[in-house]
């Protein structure tokens, strides 16, 4: 007696639909980590600033200022911190994304990819935010600083979350098969960029043997380019702008035949398992 009329959506109106969907489902994402979106920013502000400070304090107690590049040493900071939390924050948001089990899953037009955009969105948008929020009240508040080439640096920005969400949805993929392992696979991952990412000096300073113990990492790349593009007397020529976007294009298409994959095998007992 009741039945649904299907309406034909013209592509105009099925991509407006998709990326309105994926605004609703990207806010979503931002509030999950506190109820109030300005306490969520807030409290990823507060921690990019405890990592400045840290670092702040541990180079000069350890005397390494010396080894930072010439010009302003926060700034120096400040290029390998936002990247770096860009990238593992990204990371762990797609791994967290909503799976094919999940309860979501179940509302017709939510899918898998518009989940793991909206997580991968979301960490760039409260990241970004908090980048530019810090600069702009150091710039005004402390000290006026100038970038070479913000447009570049910016792209490094993007790069580093790119890479960020690539490995991401590679674990997001594995993750129903082995959720243990996983779990503690990306956490040490994570903890490991504290200094894999390169991001406590430059690669130009690097010897060619300990340069071999860094240069593998997507994001030591993306942070040594961006101090090159943030300093104007600082040229890295021991990483290149290639690499991590061969490394991100690669792990994407990996990541999406292998979520593909667990897509079609999916299986409600898989959150019974975490």
């Amino acid at each position: 007696m009741f039945q649904q009329v299907y309406q034909r959506k013209s592509k105009l109106h099925a991509a407006v639909s998709i990326l309105e969907l994926i605004y609703h489902a990207t806010v979503r994402d931002v509030r999950k980590s506190h109820g109030n979106a300005f306490m969520a920013i807030g409290l990823n502000i507060l921690q990019a600033l405890v990592f400045l400070a840290t670092f702040y304090v541990m180079f000069n107690v350890l005397g390494l200022r010396g080894a930072a590049l010439r010009g302003d040493f926060l700034l120096y900071i400040m290029s390998g911190i936002f990247l770096f939390l860009t990238h593992v924050k990204t990371l762990g948001a797609v791994v967290g994304a909503e799976g094919p089990s999940s309860p979501m899953m179940k509302h017709a037009p939510m899918t898998t990819a518009i989940s793991i955009t909206s997580a991968a969105l979301g960490a760039l948008y409260i990241q970004v935010l908090t980048m530019a929020l810090i600069l702009f009240a150091y710039h005004v508040g402390v000290h006026a600083f100038e970038v070479e080439y913000p447009f570049a640096a910016i792209g490094m920005l993007l790069l580093a979350w790119f890479t960020g969400g690539a490995i991401g949805l590679v674990l997001l993929a594995v993750k129903p098969w082995f959720p243990t392992f996983i779990a503690t696979f990306a956490t040490v991952y994570q903890r490991a960029n504290m200094i894999a990412s390169g991001k406590m000096f430059v690669a130009n300073m690097l010897p060619s043997y300990m340069l071999k113990l860094f240069d593998w990492n997507p994001l030591f790349h993306t942070i040594d380019q961006a101090r090159g593009f943030v300093f104007v007397n600082y040229s890295p020529h021991n990483s290149n702008v290639t690499y991590p976007i061969v490394i991100a294009i690669a792990l994407t298409m990996i990541g999406l035949m292998g979520e593909f994959y667990t897509r079609r095998h999916a299986s409600s007992s898989w959150d019974a398992r975490r």
